[in-house]
């Protein structure tokens, strides 16, 4: 038994070291995802705005208010992390010093958006929740202009 896990053993070599550009193969980049979830968060910033505390004395429109307030502020809090990770990898694995060059303001764009990310997770601000919308519209423009293609900027709402 020994001498046969040795002889597998001398037969293992290591793998070849490979290298790529990128995480992922050219083409899987898309600043959709940042802004679905950028629009999930606005929603639920206009949704937690919208919802009416209950009157005291009613224990289970209470709890109900409560239980909903606390799913929103999770979905809001969930999704805007979410939009600050497809963010970052945009801007860490997509872009590249040519880009730079081209948009030299690249960096300050991504820069504002994430702080945008930070203050819709921790606030209730429609005004911040909008201008997050406007920042990942920025950036799906220049993405789309690197690509060479003119990819109409949408919203689910």
């Amino acid at each position: 038994m020994r001498g046969q896990l040795l002889s597998v053993l001398n037969r293992v070599r290591p793998a070849p070291i490979a290298s790529a550009h990128c995480d992922g193969p050219c083409g899987v980049y898309d600043p959709a995802s940042a802004r679905i979830a950028a629009e999930a968060a606005l929603s639920m910033t206009k949704k937690i705005l919208a919802l009416e505390e209950p009157a005291a004395g009613n224990a289970a429109a209470r709890a109900s208010y409560l239980n909903t307030l606390a799913r929103y502020v999770a979905i809001k809090e969930e999704q805007t992390h979410l939009a600050k990770e497809e963010l970052l990898v945009l801007w860490t694995d997509y872009f590249k010093p040519p880009h730079l060059e081209q948009y030299p303001d690249l960096h300050d764009i991504f820069w504002k958006a994430g702080k945008l990310c930070s203050s819709v997770k921790v606030e209730v601000n429609l005004d911040h929740a909008q201008e997050l919308m406007a920042s990942i519209q920025r950036v799906h423009e220049i993405f789309w202009a690197t690509k060479g293609r003119d990819v109409a900027w949408y919203t689910a709402s």
